[in-house]
């Protein structure tokens, strides 16, 4: 005799359909508006526009925090404030989580970080990328020191998931505390301006200790993150703007450390020669022009995403793509204090550098740098410290490097920018390139020194005593005459190529082909570094 299985009682599908609709409300339709109202979306409305649609699905969507103080245990809300999960952005897995501002203002608590840690630790295991959205007022008062381990659980999950998933942040209001060193682990941190903010301590506690005047804008805004203290890479218009550049970030990146960054049909010619190339360094030196128009016009379709964009201008970073391939571009740029080194960019560059390394990623550089900057500032800043950073980063990176000198590569910086000396693949210059160990107008003062007095001292034995005016006019003359002959003799790309410091000097308007054919001669490249726990960066 059959017996039919029981069926589920309707009061519990009526219950799970409770639960599944509190925990989808979130703080209610009011806070939601009022998310709105601030120009922010709620933490569901972001998740969906941030992944391929429908693909999302939840994880713990009925937990709820543990507290019986301060009346807690009447106010049960299940998710906890923390929206976790994992769906698909262009079809690849990806897992995210996100705080959700209009339950207990997104606070954290003992359980939604470990719902945190829990998809964290699972996305490692599968190898998938982490995206976190941020909007949370820190950690939950009411749990006191439960609240801060949770924490510590999250930065322990980042740092040993960094190099092995790639973890982007997103700052999409307000992030203090100990909360903002979660996001400066990750490997890219994107801000919304005027929406967001991130800083240690705020406004009041630093009126308070230092009797500083300042908002929350000007602490710890988008801007001020994006443009001075480098903190954030990207910064957005508003919430679906952020959303939209995750996406495109995620094109250019593989899903972990084993595997490729993703590859797309190119239909831009890999032989497309560029003749407005060969004119677009000024025969004067000292004269400026803008890196990124030898990017785009290298690249496939011109198009170049930049990252860092509005910091430490004097050097470019970005990924782009070569014959299909993604690639990250590192640029000095002469149109930005003349393309010098300085502390903020190198270590912009060192960042990026190893951050495609961990990942795979080729390592283009353009190189067009007089040198370190100058300066007691910088000097007492650590210069030579942070600069070590970038010449670290370089000669550690295994993945196939290529170098083009566009024009200056003097003295120190010659060797940290990529240069043949610390296993760059292979180095090019175009005709136009200078490598010296300075440049000819600070050289001709040490190699012609008794040259240029030797003419002046002619001239009094022929002319007699000579005005002031008349030295200067002499000197002018015979200083111009020497760089010219310095620059013709020494500061060119043919002796770096006698020696095989430079593989070969090229054309530029070659430029794209001989990039795109070393890439596919690197493509099997094997390289590794010693065996070690890991190296000691000068941090």
């Amino acid at each position: 005799m059959e017996t039919s299985k029981p069926a589920v009682r309707a009061e519990s599908l009526e219950e799970l359909e409770r639960r599944n609709r509190l925990a989808e409300e979130g703080g209610g339709k009011e806070r939601r508006e009022r998310q709105h109202k601030e120009g922010k979306l709620s933490a569901r409305e972001r998740i969906h526009l941030l992944l391929d649609e429908g693909s999302f699905e939840e994880t713990d969507k009925l937990v709820t925090h543990r507290c019986t103080d301060f009346g807690m245990e009447q106010k049960r809300i299940p998710g906890d404030g923390f929206v976790t999960g994992y769906g698909r952005i262009d079809g690849r897995t990806v897992f995210v989580f996100a705080q959700d501002f209009t339950v207990f203002g997104g606070s954290l608590s003992e359980t939604n970080a470990a719902k945190i840690v829990k998809i964290m630790d699972t996305a490692m295991r599968v190898g998938a990328p982490v995206i976190g959205l941020n909007d949370s007022g820190g950690a939950r008062i009411q749990e006191g020191v439960v609240s801060l381990a949770g924490y510590a659980d999250i930065f322990l999950l980042n740092t040993l998931a960094s190099g092995v998933i790639p973890q982007i942040s997103a700052i999409l209001g307000p992030c203090a505390g100990g909360a903002v060193y979660s996001p400066a682990i990750t490997d890219f941190t994107l801000m919304v301006d005027k929406t967001s903010y991130m800083f240690v301590t705020g406004p009041d506690v630093i009126k308070t200790v230092t009797h500083e005047e300042v908002t929350k804008e000007e602490l710890g805004g988008a801007s001020t993150h994006n443009e001075r203290s480098g903190v954030a890479h990207f910064m957005a218009h508003d919430d679906a703007e952020c959303l939209a550049m995750i996406r495109e970030l995620f094109g250019f990146i593989p899903s972990n450390n084993l595997d490729d960054p993703p590859r797309r049909v190119c239909t831009d010619p890999m032989d497309r020669a560029d003749r407005e190339l060969d004119s677009l360094v000024p025969e004067e030196s000292n004269q400026p022009y803008d890196i990124k128009d030898v990017i785009q016009r290298v690249v496939d379709d011109g198009y170049f995403f930049e990252v860092h964009e509005h910091f430490a201008r004097n050097i470019v970073i970005g990924f782009a793509r070569m014959n299909g391939r993604p690639v990250g571009i590192v640029a000095n740029q002469p149109a930005f204090l003349a393309g010098v080194l300085d502390i903020d960019a190198s270590v912009k560059g060192a960042r990026f550098v190893r951050f495609c390394d961990a990942f795979n990623i080729p390592l283009i550089t353009l190189e067009d740098v007089p040198g370190f900057l100058p300066g007691t500032q910088q000097e007492y800043g650590g210069i030579i410290r942070h600069g070590a950073k970038l010449l670290y980063a370089f000669a550690e990176a295994t993945v196939p490097k290529l170098t083009v000198i566009t024009r200056k590569a003097y003295g120190g910086a010659y060797c940290v920018m990529s240069s043949k000396h610390i296993r760059t693949d292979m180095n090019f210059a175009w005709p136009t390139a200078e490598i010296a160990v300075m440049g000819p107008e600070g050289a001709v003062n040490i190699v012609y020194g008794r040259d240029l007095n030797q003419v002046v001292a002619d001239a009094e034995a022929s002319e007699g005593p000579l005005s002031e005016e008349r030295r200067q006019q002499l000197l002018a003359a015979a200083r111009t005459e020497k760089v010219h002959e310095f620059r013709e003799q020494f500061a060119n790309p043919y002796i770096a190529a006698e020696r095989g410091y430079v593989d070969e000097v090229i054309l530029p308007r070659e430029t794209r082909r001989r990039l795109i054919t070393a890439l596919e001669m690197l493509q099997g490249k094997r390289d590794k570094n010693p065996p070690k726990k890991h190296g000691n960066i000068p941090l």
